[in-house]
């Protein structure tokens, strides 16, 4: 998969469309709370800025249903960006309006449009044909740097770059990178490779759980999920949260796994789901009635760090327990610490990992945190991205 990136091409006197992933949250007042999205793409727009490009953003921001809705413009995303460059930011109020066609058509060399959120027009996620002609023709060069839509096939991520036929289409610098560490390097890992997933559901993980199962030297299993293996070896879970459904396919996870699939081996339960619960440490599948898993124990914490402190690739997808809740945050804490000190090849799947090792303070001794939870999990599935396959090869 290796593409072209905005390096590659001449864009003196160009204008490049470019398709960032702007969805920052906001609070009630509308302002920007963490700006590290707008901050990860800077490389690529200054790339265009430096060069003697004109440049024309659009991205998507929150869910609003195909109409405008005044909590998810991009108002206060442009404002930021203009004060992170030294370059003339520009906002449109509309995507393909007038206003964004006259403010696109006024663009100098060195200059930057924001268009309102792609996803105020129906034609977003309907991939509609007329409005993807529309934003195709304002520009000469397309340029994927939203990583964390790539798996999804809305309007600006694939009917755009389809409509832009015979125009360059690469991608941005952060997509290169994603691509990089989530398919490149775990296609050929440096042994051991281990992979390390948590969260709440199976059905979540199932099918990165089997793709990894298949290419991993051990997956190590924590989080919620794995109350529904406990259940599937006929442990006890108490009151912890489980998918009695998918106990069947735990049972095949496990038999396909074999020695591979490492689940722990104690729990740290509580009677109630906050900090100051009545506590206890007991052997997994030994959860009392009244009580939930809550994290990994301390003899799984300290046996998964071993595992970890020796793997040569780590794939980490979802937190050991509540994170967010003390003392339930150790064994994130052990995982986090033990990727840290590793020496070998660290990615940091998008989503809780990615705000749990942030929270933590280990981003900067990782190799790579990803900047898209759902678009990292499909890549570590080996699905295809329909929107990066049709940009051109290097």
């Amino acid at each position: 998969m290796a593409k072209k990136t905005i390096a590659d091409v001449d864009v003196s006197g160009q204008t490049v469309l470019m398709r960032v992933d702007f969805n920052v949250p906001l609070d009630d007042s509308l302002q920007i709370t963490d700006d590290r999205r707008i901050r990860m793409a800077l490389p690529s727009i200054q790339s265009v800025l430096d060069r003697g490009g004109k440049l024309v953003l659009m991205s998507h921001l929150g869910r609003p249903k195909g109409e405008p809705q005044p909590e998810f413009s991009l108002q206060p995303v442009a404002t930021r960006l203009g004060e992170m460059l030294d370059a003339k930011v520009s906002f449109a109020t509309d995507t393909v309006g007038d206003d964004a066609r006259a403010k696109v058509a006024a663009l100098q060399a060195g200059e930057v449009v924001v268009l309102e959120n792609v996803r105020f027009n129906a034609g977003e996620k309907s991939g509609d044909a007329d409005y993807a002609q529309a934003l195709a023709e304002m520009a000469d060069i397309y340029c994927n740097d939203a990583f964390g839509t790539c798996h999804r096939k809305d309007g600006s991520m694939f009917a755009v770059p389809s409509a832009m036929e015979g125009k360059p289409k690469v991608v941005g610098f952060l997509v290169s990178k994603e691509i990089q560490y989530l398919s490149e390097v775990i296609a050929n890992p440096e042994r051991p490779f281990v992979a390390i997933l948590g969260g709440a559901k199976v059905s979540d993980k199932i099918n990165v759980i089997q793709n990894l199962l298949g290419i991993c030297d051990q997956v190590l299993i924590g989080g919620a999920m794995a109350y529904t293996f406990s259940l599937a070896k006929g442990g006890a879970v108490g009151e912890s949260l489980v998918e009695p459904d998918k106990v069947e396919l735990a049972k095949q996870l496990m038999e396909s796994g074999g020695d591979k699939l490492v689940l722990p081996i104690d729990t740290h339960c509580g009677d109630d789901f906050s900090g100051s619960c009545n506590k206890q440490v007991v052997d997994a599948g030994h959860i009392s009635d009244g009580f939930e898993g809550l994290d990994i124990g301390p003899k799984t914490a300290a046996a998964y760090a071993d595992i970890v402190r020796s793997a040569k690739t780590v794939v980490w997808n979802g937190p050991m327990g509540v994170f967010e809740m003390p003392p339930f945050d150790e064994g994130t804490k052990a995982v986090a610490q033990a990727i840290a000190e590793g020496d070998g090849t660290s990615i940091i799947g998008g989503g809780d990992s990615a705000a749990a090792i942030q929270q933590l303070g280990y981003a900067d001794q990782v190799t790579h945190v990803s900047t898209g939870g759902g678009a990292s999990l499909a890549m570590l599935e080996g699905k295809p991205f329909a929107a990066v396959e049709l940009l051109d090869e290097k």
